[in-house]
């Protein structure tokens, strides 16, 4: 059964004096005392041609330049839960990405906030995320950290992506967004921290760099942010459920626990989406009901359980994959020491990062750290890249890995 078939969880809805409050809001035209204003909106470079106007607001012009860097293009291209897997029906990380952009915009547009600045978020919020989802993550980070003692994190590589290797002036509350997205770390209350200054983003990018841990104390400096953070675990927690389904992962939500939020990706959605805005409402912060929290760590726990484990790349799938992440990583880098021009490092990455990049000088780029430069090379990939790419490296090679999903055969 592919819906909550033996639960009696009700759909949640509003209550009645949030609700009335809402419409007298949208009625009057009323905003959030707490909405972070476009105004207020912080550039790197003071450029001109950045000037917001009243046709391409601040936020909106970051919505705009995010989603025309190559990266973003890449989005669909990457897993998002089920690696090696012919289904057009299963999530990647492109539609992954709409997911959280369209539950952190209902939950906004409730709560008076800035919907292009949650917009400019949530769409840039992975773009430097690997091939292979988490599992790739840590393979990446893995190899990185035995070579430079530094870690590498996906929504700190996002905000590279968007700031070093495609500036594009991307404000700092969306840039800060994007850093402290990571909805992995469950709060019930999720307050913000201020942030001023590019000066202070830098350090926090160079903290989280050189400390495992600095992600654990990351908070977003805007609403808009923290509601992005939420709206992350909330678009996964059902969506990876159903793909799950669709998978033959799991043959029933039955197999869940709920007591509040329901097992089902729509009630999942609603139930958590009503339970933040009843308790958000006018404050200061964003927060859950005490029971809704409980819910969603043990939704996350089983999850984790019952599809994480078998999935992600945690079985015999997931040693060949690390392997190869270690095989492309050294044979990249030692092209890039010998100068070899010819390499894919070069002619796939370094030309192509300098021609696309606009502000990237080539030379100045391939002195500095080359482990950097392979970081930056991988992430970009998507899992086919990745794959052709080994093939190609590697033509002696016989590892392969087996996707599942289209017919072979009549």
């Amino acid at each position: 059964m592919h819906e909550d078939s033996k639960s009696t969880i009700p759909y949640l809805t509003l209550n009645a004096d949030v609700e009335e409050a809402i419409l007298e809001d949208r009625r009057t035209g009323k905003q959030s005392a707490f909405r972070f204003l476009d105004e207020n909106a912080t550039r790197r470079y003071d450029l001109v041609h950045d000037k917001a106007t009243l046709a391409r607001p601040a936020f909106m012009r970051d919505v705009e330049k995010i989603i025309n860097v190559p990266a973003y293009n890449r989005y669909t291209g990457k897993t998002q839960v089920f690696s090696f897997v012919n289904n057009d029906d299963i999530t990647r990380r492109g539609l992954h990405v709409q997911l959280v952009d369209r539950v952190a915009r209902g939950i906004g547009r409730m709560l008076g906030l800035n919907i292009d600045l949650i917009e400019a978020i949530a769409l840039g919020h992975d773009v430097g995320h690997t091939p292979f989802g988490h599992a790739g993550e840590r393979f990446l980070s893995k190899i990185y950290h035995e070579r430079t003692g530094r870690y590498f994190n996906h929504n700190v590589h996002s905000v590279r992506v968007l700031d070093e290797l495609y500036p594009r002036n991307i404000t700092l509350q969306t840039l800060n967004g994007v850093l402290t997205h990571n909805g992995e770390f469950a709060q019930q209350k999720l307050l913000t921290n201020e942030l001023t200054s590019f000066a202070e983003l830098d350090a926090l990018v160079e903290e989280c760099n050189k400390d495992e841990m600095a992600i654990k104390s990351l908070r977003p400096s805007t609403l808009e942010g923290c509601v992005v953070r939420v709206s992350d675990m909330i678009a996964y927690i059902g969506k990876d459920r159903a793909d799950a389904l669709a998978m033959g992962v799991i043959d029933s939500l039955d197999i869940f626990d709920s007591e509040v939020i329901g097992k089902s990706n729509a009630k999942i959605i609603n139930n958590l989406t009503i339970d933040i805005v009843n308790n958000s409402y006018g404050k200061d912060h964003i927060e859950m009901s005490e029971e809704v929290f409980a819910d969603i760590k043990l939704a996350k726990k089983q999850n984790f359980e019952k599809i994480y484990l078998k999935e992600g790349m945690s079985g015999d799938d997931s040693n060949v994959v690390e392997e190869m992440f270690g095989d492309i990583y050294y044979k990249l880098l030692d092209d890039l020491l010998e100068g070899r021009e010819d390499s894919t490092i070069y002619r796939h990455h370094v030309d192509k990062l300098a021609m696309t990049s606009r502000t990237i000088d080539r030379d100045a780029y391939v002195s500095q750290d080359p482990d950097q430069v392979i970081v930056d090379y991988i992430a970009s990939m998507t899992d086919n890249y990745f794959m052709s790419l080994y093939r190609r490296l590697f033509p002696e090679h016989e590892r392969a890995i087996q996707k599942r999903g289209y017919p072979t055969s009549a």
